[in-house]
């Protein structure tokens, strides 16, 4: 299958109760806010203003993920088109520390911190988003293909294939984010950042 002129449109789930009470989400879950339907909407007919059109649509299996490529879907009126979720487009999971509150995080990078309480380290989450995201473009039959993840996961993949990328969106992408990103010759190139 050919990967010549793929087009990645890489988002983070829209604002989730968890976002707002300052929890810990991984692998644990919590629902979109209205603000984050509210988001993801206005993302999807951002993107069709701007004359996107999809070939396929993927997610992380939480909620928070497949809900907001739903809704992203419905505003841009496609979606008939293929749907997927897949669990290796998850939140890094941070064990026992799970919808814990975020001020019990240790800085930037995590490394191997959560590995002790049974999550994952930083570079396994690295080399897990990586690998899925590249498996979708190398085999996905389409040329323009949402993905639907999340801000850790994001900053995985943008730390081993785009990090032009970080200097925008910096350690912790927004809600509802989109990185437009381009792969070509097995070579991951940052186009733009698309905010609402």
């Amino acid at each position: 299958m050919s990967s010549e002129g793929k087009t990645i449109y890489l988002m983070r789930h829209g604002e989730t109760l968890f976002n707002v009470e300052k929890r810990i989400q991984g692998a644990c879950d919590s629902p979109l806010t209205a603000k984050g339907q509210a988001q993801a909407t206005a993302m999807g007919r951002l993107l069709a203003e701007r004359g996107v059109f999809l070939d396929s649509a993927y997610s992380s299996t939480s909620e928070r993920a497949v809900d907001t490529r739903q809704l992203v879907l419905e505003a841009m009126g496609q979606t008939a088109v293929p749907q997927h979720q897949l669990k290796t487009l998850k939140e890094c999971s941070f064990g026992s520390f799970e919808g814990m509150p975020e001020y019990l995080n240790p800085p930037l990078p995590y490394n191997e911190f959560f590995v002790q309480y049974g999550g994952e380290s930083t570079a396994q989450v690295e080399a897990r988003i990586t690998q899925a995201v590249t498996n979708i473009a190398e085999h996905d039959r389409g040329n323009n293909i949402l993905i639907v993840s999340h801000a850790g996961a994001c900053r995985g993949f943008i730390e081993r294939c785009v990090p032009a990328a970080y200097e925008i969106v910096g350690p912790h992408m927004p809600n509802s984010t989109v990185l437009q990103v381009t792969y070509t010759n097995h070579h991951f190139d940052l186009q733009q950042v698309i905010s609402l």
